[in-house]
């Protein structure tokens, strides 16, 4: 396994990374194949990783994925997105990553 990307402390240490990728329509065969792959990098990565999980069609069929990163800066964020399985398999369609705050809810 590679290095984490991720491995500086934060510099603003109120802002974390939301990673919002959508799946390439028709790829749900793709996301199934390199699914274990996929969970055992973040499993490797999990001090970064705050939440993650996929989003659902109204089936329970996953179309995307929303990761919640916490990371010095974008362009860590973005390293860790680049090495991720499903990005290298080609999975998705889309994939956009904003800075969030957190301002209620669960110390993540």
């Amino acid at each position: 396994m590679e290095a984490a990307p991720c491995g500086a402390e934060r510099k603003r240490i109120d802002v974390l990374f939301a990673a919002i990728c959508l799946d390439k329509p028709g790829h749900a065969d793709l996301r199934l194949a390199t699914r274990a792959e996929h969970l055992a990098f973040l499993g490797a990565h999990a001090p970064h990783v705050k939440l993650a999980g996929p989003f659902v069609d109204a089936n329970g069929q996953a179309t995307g994925s929303l990761l919640i990163l916490d990371c010095a800066d974008a362009k860590e964020a973005q390293a860790l997105l680049d090495a991720d399985p499903y990005t290298k398999a080609g999975l998705f369609a889309s994939v956009e990553l904003r800075a969030w705050k957190r301002v209620l809810g669960a110390e993540l």
